[in-house]
C-alpha cells in the first residue's frame, strides 16, 4: 500500500508531458492530400498543409517536405515563421 501511495505520489508530482510541436507549410504549387515523409505525415488541403510531429529538427522536416512538394511560400513551427534565411535553406532541397 504503501508503494501505491509514494507512486501515486511521484505521477502528481510529474511534469505533464510537453505538447507535440504543429508545423504548417504553404507550398507554392498546390498541393492537396497525404504526404508521408520521414518523421511527418503531413495533411494538405488548397489551405497548405499541416503535421505534428515530435522530431526535434524541423528543418530537416521542412526539407523533406520541400523535396516532395516543391518551393514553399512559407513555413512555421507552433505558430513561429521560418526567416528567409531558414526558408532559403529549407527550399534549397526542393524538387
Amino acid at each position: 500500500m504503501r508503494t501505491l501511495i509514494a507512486l501515486s505520489a511521484l505521477l502528481a508530482s510529474a511534469p505533464a508531458f510537453a505538447a507535440v510541436p504543429v508545423m504548417t507549410a504553404t507550398p507554392e504549387a498546390g498541393v492537396e492530400g497525404r504526404i508521408i515523409t520521414k518523421g511527418a505525415s503531413w495533411n494538405c488541403t488548397a489551405a497548405g498543409c499541416k503535421a505534428a510531429s515530435d522530431s526535434s529538427r524541423p528543418m530537416v522536416l521542412c526539407q523533406r517536405l520541400a523535396r516532395e512538394v516543391g518551393t514553399l511560400a512559407a513555413f512555421e513551427v507552433d505558430g513561429r515563421a521560418f526567416d528567409a534565411e531558414q526558408l532559403a535553406k529549407c527550399n534549397a532541397k526542393a524538387s
